[in-house]
């Protein structure tokens, strides 16, 4: 992990240009638009997490408690790019939100993942057994839900830890 120059914090707005370059650069992460990665790193900041190195942004995690269920954190996204990928940041990422007092009552954190994504299969499973917690899945929105241009997406539901 290079330690050297780096920073783990809330975002802010002055992020939202370079949250949606990193997010651009990560495929297969869906892509939207900075005003909502803006909106992101006002009215959500508490519930995401921004990594710099050398001043740049280089990888953001972005969720929040679910209306409702303030025991159940939703991840919407975690980017890692390339200077810090490979290297445990995203499980750094959730681990220092669920560190937050935003976070105080989560029991549970839920994601989406598509079938094919390798990747962020292994980071729940490898999250699920370093908390001793349960992983169970079921699909959350089919492919015809998602306009019939995306594979269906996975509802991850992890906890209690």
């Amino acid at each position: 992990m290079p330690s050297k120059n780096l920073k783990i914090r809330k975002p802010n707005a002055n992020d939202g240009v370079a949250i949606h370059q990193l997010i651009e650069n990560c495929p297969p992460l869906d892509l939207n638009s900075t005003y909502l990665y803006l909106l992101q790193t006002t009215h959500f900041a508490e519930t995401c997490v921004v990594a710099e190195v050398e001043g740049k942004v280089a990888a953001f995690l972005s969720g929040y408690i679910k209306p409702g269920s303030p025991n159940t954190f939703f991840l919407w996204q975690v980017a890692v790019g390339d200077v810090l990928r490979g290297k445990g940041m995203a499980k750094q990422l959730i681990n220092e939100v669920l560190k937050r007092d935003a976070c105080s009552q989560v029991e549970f954190l839920e994601t989406t993942i598509t079938p094919d994504n390798q990747a962020s299969w292994g980071l729940f499973r490898s999250f699920a057994k370093e908390r001793s917690a349960q992983l169970e899945d079921k699909v959350f929105f089919t492919s015809e839900q998602l306009g019939g241009e995306h594979e269906e997406e996975v509802l991850v539901t992890i906890g209690p830890f």
